[in-house]
Order: structure tokens, then C-alpha cells, then sequence
């Protein structure tokens, strides 16, 4: 995942705080006393742990289409068996 080192708009660190962020979420604690206890109070830094999305895991699969799309039609001499 390539959480943001630094907060866009205000520089703050927040990129190494995201794992204690989804580790307290997935246990059940409410993502804004999450954000609290982490120490963010402005919405800028708060946005840019609750926005991030794990974009490899949705991209992925259409990558592993594309090459099994391409396998299925490339010449005959350069397929591998």
C-alpha cells in the first residue's frame, strides 16, 4: 500500500501511524477516537488515513486478465508450456 508520508495540506507526518490505524480499526475501535488517540486533530491529516483505498488489491486482477487475454492470443512459437 503507498500510504502518503506527510499530510498534503499541512506536512504532518501520518505515514507511519497507518498501521496502528487499521490494526485498532479491524479490533473494532471507532476510526475517530482512533484518529484521536493518534494524535490527529486536523481534518486535512485526519482525511488522509481515512481516504486511503488499497488500490493494488482492486487492480490486480485485471492485470492477471490482461496476461492470461494476451496468452490466449499470441502466435503459437512464442507460448511457453
Amino acid at each position: 500500500m503507498l500510504v502518503p508520508i506527510r499530510c498534503f495540506t499541512c506536512g504532518k507526518l501520518v505515514g507511519d501511524k497507518y498501521e496502528p490505524f487499521l490494526r485498532k480499526v479491524k479490533e473494532g475501535t471507532d476510526p475517530g477516537k482512533t484518529l484521536d488517540e493518534l494524535g490527529f486533530k486536523r481534518y486535512c491529516c485526519r482525511r488522509m488515513l481515512l481516504s486511503s483505498v488499497e488500490i493494488i488489491d482492486q487492480l490486480l486482477p485485471y492485470y492477471e486478465a490482461l496476461a492470461r487475454r494476451h496468452e490466449e492470443f499470441a502466435p503459437e512459437s512464442s507460448r511457453r508450456d
